[in-house]
């Protein structure tokens, strides 16, 4: 386990560097789960993540010469911003290697946070393609590289969020929610936890489509996924790090796993009623908490809202994930006979008075009697979609159902 000590030095390291995130009292998310909810805002910190924590602590106790050869990371976005953040603090060059497929607001911020003193490689596909040339670049020019997760300078650092949350909590805490990725920020908070309020739980989450620590801790080893979803992209890696796991083992109460559709429910929510602006990995300790609805009932409960580094061009996916999530949206191959009036007949008898036609795509082929269309349909309930599939058979309509075939839907929508 880390040592308490060790984070309260980490923490005075820190004082002139990051400022402490307040912890608010949440009433919508407080109401609906008839408990008490604070929110730990990291979203707030000056680069929008919690990772500065780490990574300042880090670099601050490397030796001069190894700070003149020069640094190296890989993130998927906010470790990389963190660095980016100390190695202009401290004037230290650093190369930074990202995935291609990072959102583009978060290679700005890099870029933006480290000016001259950084170089944004991108490399790969996930997280762990930009490591691995991280780490062949940083052998070959006798770099240091600053892990994003598996160090103790690390976890260390991002411990601290442990701390604040203990001195800003007068009341005894039940229960922590954090995100997981690769394992520092639980290991690190976990570790404050346990040795100054071992009572409380702590609960882990990760996006379903990356349950790298999950998978680990449940066959008692680390484990390596052959693949993940990137969509929870602060979240997504393959592997945790050997001392995070261990760590998590020591540390950790239970891991959720979150719907990445759940995932987009939250940040939307979170906009509409709260006007605060997560990133996917930002949200997830807040979507785990209905998986916990009966425990935490009467209890004082923290969730870690970790980073709001989210790129607006992705707000139509995180609309349509979520409509697909809460069962609002569903999209259908039509064939319809090659005759006047079929599509009117389709509108008049077979759509409820609130369905409504989201996405069409139809072309007329004369040789034919029956002509293929896909249409998107968003319902106002979900349940309203038995009903539709029972007028569709009461009418004769050939049809096929696409959102439960992952293949046929990633082609065709």
């Amino acid at each position: 386990m880390i040592n308490v000590e060790n984070i309260y030095r980490a923490k005075i390291r820190l004082k002139d560097i990051v400022e402490p995130t307040p912890l608010t009292y949440n009433h919508n998310l407080s109401e609906k789960y008839q408990c008490t909810v604070l929110l730990k805002r990291e979203d707030l910190q000056i680069v929008r993540s919690y990772k500065i924590r780490g990574a300042y602590n880090k670099m601050s106790q490397l030796p001069e010469e190894q700070l003149k050869n020069g640094i190296t990371c890989a993130s998927a976005g906010n470790h990389a911003q963190g660095v980016a953040y100390a190695c202009n603090q401290m004037k230290v060059h650093g190369h930074i290697f990202m995935p291609a497929v990072t959102p583009q607001q978060k290679i700005s911020k890099v870029k933006g946070f480290g000016k001259s003193y950084v170089d944004v490689i991108l490399h790969g596909d996930t997280f762990d393609d930009a490591y691995h040339r991280a780490k062949i670049f940083t052998e070959q020019e006798n770099k240091t590289f600053i892990h994003p997760f598996n160090d103790e300078k690390i976890i260390e650092g991002q411990g601290t969020v442990g701390l604040e949350i203990l001195e800003s909590c007068d009341k005894t805490i039940d229960y922590v929610f954090a995100g997981v990725g690769g394992g520092g920020l639980i290991s690190g908070l976990g570790s404050c936890f346990r040795q100054i309020s071992p009572l409380t739980k702590i609960i882990g989450v990760e996006p379903a489509g990356a349950p790298a620590m999950y998978t680990s801790l449940r066959q008692g080893k680390v484990v390596s996924l052959d693949s993940i979803d990137n969509f929870v992209d602060g979240a997504a890696v393959k592997k945790v790090g050997e001392l995070t796991f261990q760590l998590a083992q020591e540390v950790v109460d239970d891991m959720l796993l979150v719907n990445e559709g759940r995932v987009c429910t939250t940040i939307l929510q979170l906009y509409n009623e709260e006007g605060i602006v997560v990133e996917p990995a930002g949200a997830l300790a807040i979507a785990a908490l209905d998986q916990y609805r009966e425990q935490i009932k009467g209890k004082t409960v923290v969730c870690v809202v970790s980073g709001s580094n989210n790129d607006i061009t992705r707000t139509e996916e995180i609309k349509e994930r979520s409509l697909l999530y809460e069962g609002l949206k569903h999209y259908f191959i039509i064939r319809f006979p090659q005759r006047p009036g079929a599509l009117r007949e389709f509108l008049n008898n077979v759509l409820g008075p609130q369905d409504d036609i989201t996405h069409f795509e139809y072309t007329k082929k004369h040789n034919r009697e029956l002509g293929p269309a896909i249409i998107g349909v968003l319902l106002q309930d979900p349940g309203d979609y038995e009903p539709l599939l029972e007028r569709m058979n009461q009418y004769n309509i050939n049809y096929q159902t696409i959102n439960d075939q992952e293949l046929l839907f990633g082609l065709l929508i």
